[in-house]
């Protein structure tokens, strides 16, 4: 009956108590395969094969939870805030994945339930779009939405990928805002919207210029392109501040391991780089800063670091 039950994980995500009953597993049988762990309970009455998900990570985990919160449903909902967040393929840094949002379309407020946060709010004809089978805001919702469930600097990350990867646009994110006449005003959502960049393609940039923000550092340039003596493009630093003749490079371990060439170790990929950096800053003349994720947990520490190599006192 395995492969019975694996067609309802493809269609639905999980299968259900009911399911298993319907293919002939009794009570006693149930619990056999959840104690082997052939079986995975992730929440009440609702399983997925145990191989299978060992072998997913925290943001597959999480999308398997709410299709089962969905499936187990007894209205029509729709993934709000994070779940739908995750739908889109956003980074979700550091964000509490225990509780599935839902937002019903009727507008009525459902049961309490354990790990499911059910939030009321007019929705809009643009608003739901359909991702992998399930109905889920829109990203343009979605954004806004995690400016009223996350402080500014959590909220910026997630909005910088979706703009990003033009999964929405300022324009569209101001043109939803304002139409949202019955919704809380929050001081971070404009907040997040004035510093929301398009540019920033990691959370450690993102996270890099909101450490500037806060320190009052000169907002820098995402992305700057370098360009030698012939007008040649051959370099683009995470963060630069051309007219202070300073460029910063976030340095983590996932980024040495994506631009590892086919053959290249990480050290070679490392060496490779620091010719890269001497290169830009021959060209240029600037001067560079490397951070890692540790020095975003010492904002004013970091700027300290980063105000030392301005060539004025404009910061």
């Amino acid at each position: 009956m395995e492969p019975r039950l694996r067609a309802l994980i493809a269609e639905n995500g999980v299968f259900t108590r009911k399911d298993a009953s319907a293919l002939g597993y009794h009570d006693a049988a149930i619990a056999a395969h959840v104690r082997s762990g052939a079986w995975i309970r992730i929440r009440r009455g609702a399983y997925v094969l145990g191989p299978e998900w060992s072998d997913l990570g925290a943001k597959q985990r999480y999308a398997t939870l709410c299709r089962a919160v969905v499936r187990q449903a007894n209205a029509r909902v729709v993934l709000s805030h994070l779940s739908s967040a995750n739908e889109h393929g956003a980074p979700l840094w550091d964000c509490d994945l225990a509780a599935v949002h839902l937002t019903r379309p009727d507008g009525r407020a459902g049961r309490a339930e354990a790990g499911v946060v059910q939030h009321r709010g007019a929705i809009g004809k643009d608003d739901v779009v359909r991702r992998r089978g399930l109905e889920v805001m829109s990203a343009t919702r979605t954004a806004l939405e995690l400016t009223m469930l996350l402080d500014a600097e959590h909220a910026l990350v997630e909005i910088d990928y979706l703009l990003h990867h033009s999964l929405t646009t300022i324009p569209e994110l101001r043109k939803r805002y304002e139409a949202m006449t019955y919704w809380p005003r929050t001081l971070t959502t404009e907040h997040v919207l004035r510093l929301a960049d398009s540019r920033s393609e990691s959370v450690g940039e993102t996270r890099a210029r909101y450490l500037c923000w806060s320190e009052r550092l000169p907002a820098p340039v995402p992305n700057y392109p370098i360009v030698d003596h012939r007008g040649v493009e051959i370099a683009r630093v995470d963060l630069a501040w051309p007219e202070l003749g300073v460029f910063l490079e976030f340095d983590g371990k996932v980024k040495y391991e994506e631009h590892r060439r086919e053959g290249e170790s990480v050290v070679d990929c490392v060496l490779r780089e620091k010719r890269r950096e001497s290169l830009i800053c021959e060209i240029t003349g600037w001067r560079c800063i490397r951070i890692v994720w540790a020095d975003l947990y010492k904002p004013a520490e970091t700027a300290a670091r980063i105000r030392r190599l301005f060539r004025t006192n404009a910061a």
